[in-house]
């Protein structure tokens, strides 16, 4: 457990995330969880598939997110004649100095926006797989480090049916959360409207905000985020409910051990956002629903019987029993 000096450590996490999440609330109408869940898998080191219908404002947010943290922020537009050397990056030859140079690609940042992945051919959406989970891209035989902190914020439009592909399941697995921005509620379509006229009217530039923090700062909180204590029991409750997904009646293929793992992480990262140098089975159940909405297959008769994953994850949080209750 973070003791001491080290106590002010999760205070900083604490402090850094009020202050990015007070920032981003002042030019974001609403989406208040979406914005916590993106700075809890920023501080997991993890990523993020965003769904969503067009104009619900998926890619200001990523946007407004980087420049709140102040992270270096790329967006690579993914259509169907993007090649894999689009994402990792091209060697050129250079006549005058007679050999190849290496080119980078817009991954190389610390946030990255894949806007609108599912429009790429499967072959350029795998050249993803090494950076969303080793953080490197590796071209002719040689590695390099993408920067840290490291995100992937990728969109997709859940109503498109033509010119798309499906996100293979390697891939799926590897997002942190799976996160459903919905169309607004009468009060928040409101809020934008106002907060819209209030830009037009000022002469304002839309989604300005300011830089509230810095890489190596976010840094330092990922480093105090990994050191958060765990109790066995709560990593009993993690596996009980991993396994619970995977013996459960309506579901084909349940969580797999990235998905405990990312439980795991998030869970620190709550915790420590909170201002806990400890996790509680709070966080993990709070957590669970996105960690594991991607990640569990239903059978095609729970399919046909019109059973949804939300429920079967409810299922699972009422069945599986909470340490200390």
């Amino acid at each position: 457990m973070l003791e001491g000096n080290e106590l002010c450590g999760v205070e900083l996490v604490q402090n850094v995330a009020r202050r990015i999440l007070s920032e981003l609330r002042r030019v974001i109408v609403g989406k208040y969880e979406i914005i916590e869940l993106m700075l809890i898998s920023l501080l997991s080191e993890g990523n993020i598939l965003m769904e969503g219908v067009p104009g619900v404002a998926k890619t200001t947010i990523a946007k407004m997110f980087a420049h709140a943290t102040g992270c270096e922020f790329h967006r690579i537009q993914f259509t169907p004649d993007l090649q894999p050397s689009d994402i990792t990056g091209i060697y050129v030859y250079d006549q005058k100095k007679q050999e190849f140079k290496y080119y980078e690609s817009p991954i190389f940042a610390n946030i990255v926006l894949a806007d609108e992945i599912n429009r790429a051919a499967p072959k350029t959406q795998s050249a993803m797989l090494e950076a969303m989970e080793e953080k490197t891209i590796t071209v002719e035989g040689v590695s390099r480090s993408l920067p840290r902190p490291f995100m992937m914020i990728a969109t997709e439009n859940p109503i498109e049916l033509e010119g798309i592909y499906s996100l293979p399941e390697a891939q799926i697995d590897r997002f942190t959360f799976k996160l459903a921005l919905e169309l607004p509620e009468d009060e928040e379509e409101l809020g934008v409207l106002r907060l819209k006229n209030e830009q037009l009217s000022n002469g304002m530039q839309e989604g300005v905000c300011k830089r509230v923090s810095h890489p190596e700062e976010v840094l330092r909180c990922i480093d105090i985020v990994r050191r958060v204590h765990v109790e066995e029991k709560v990593m009993q409750y993690i596996r009980d409910i991993v396994m619970c997904t995977r013996n459960h009646e309506d579901v084909l293929l349940g969580a797999s051990p990235r998905g405990s793992i990312n439980l795991l992480i998030t869970s620190k990262a709550r915790a420590a956002m909170l201002g806990r140098s400890y996790v509680i089975p709070d966080d993990v159940k709070y957590l669970a629903p996105h960690v594991l909405n991607h990640r569990i297959i239903l059978t095609p008769e729970a399919e046909l019987a019109k059973v949804k994953v939300e429920d079967v994850i409810r299922d699972v949080l009422s069945t599986v029993s909470i340490p200390w209750s």
